[in-house]
């Protein structure tokens, strides 16, 4: 790989330490490394190609996120969330979203409505056809599309993070779900584009509210579903 990639250089650093920390994430996301299992910088410089510089940089912001944990002495570990963590991940997105779309209502443009639209329409044609494979993908770009439409870049931040960690502490147990969903999201956009901000932050309240019913604690030996 070039000196960039691994870290020499001050721009290319960067980009690969972001890079890592994205592919460190998913692969936390997905469970590879499972909760509590020991993350050294040799073997993730190994994995991902790089140099020690970009791992432990993305260590670092990984940690912040709250995926890493280091501990004097014994180095990174993948987090273990307590269930009262996992609730409150729960209990905050009911809290962000509709603030969100609230602000959408207010702020977006006809290009971020555009997209909206479209995202609804694939979703409602895949959940129809029970194409169920394609759905989270155009669900998290949908709810990707409608933090940025709220034209806060923390905000959008907040949300992406909020949305990974989900990911990451629970496993979505209702599929049959998705039809509804989909309406659900077709109805929030409507609002958006009416620029009515209560009714969409009411209905993006309920859509959190309806959702979390169909989520379940990854973790073995925890209790079912949480719900707001």
């Amino acid at each position: 790989m070039g000196s960039d990639v691994n870290g020499t250089g001050g721009a290319g650093r960067r980009i690969s330490a972001q890079a890592v920390c994205t592919a460190i994430r998913d692969d936390i996301i997905s469970g590879f490394y499972p909760p509590g299992g020991r993350l050294t910088e040799e073997l993730l410089a190994k994995r991902y190609g790089v140099s020690r510089v970009p791992v432990r940089e993305a260590l670092r912001t990984l940690e912040s996120e709250g995926f890493v944990r280091t501990r004097r002495h014994a180095g990174a570990s993948v987090a273990e969330p307590t269930d009262q963590e996992a609730a409150d991940l729960l209990e905050i997105r009911g809290l962000l979203e509709p603030l969100g779309a609230a602000r959408a209502a207010q702020r977006r443009t006809e290009a971020h409505i555009k997209v909206l639209r479209g995202l609804v329409r694939l979703g409602q044609e895949r959940s129809l056809q029970g194409q169920l494979s394609d759905l989270p993908s155009l669900d998290s770009w949908f709810h990707e599309t409608l933090a940025q439409a709220s034209g806060s870049p923390t905000l959008v931040a907040l949300l992406t993070q909020l949305r990974h960690k989900i990911a990451w502490v629970y496993a979505v147990d209702s599929p049959g779900r998705a039809v509804e969903s989909w309406e659900e999201h077709g109805a929030i956009v409507d609002a958006v584009a009416r620029g009515d901000a209560e009714r969409a932050r009411k209905l993006a309240a309920g859509h959190v509210e309806r959702a979390a019913g169909a989520h379940r604690l990854r973790r073995t030996g925890r209790a079912g579903a949480v719900r707001n």
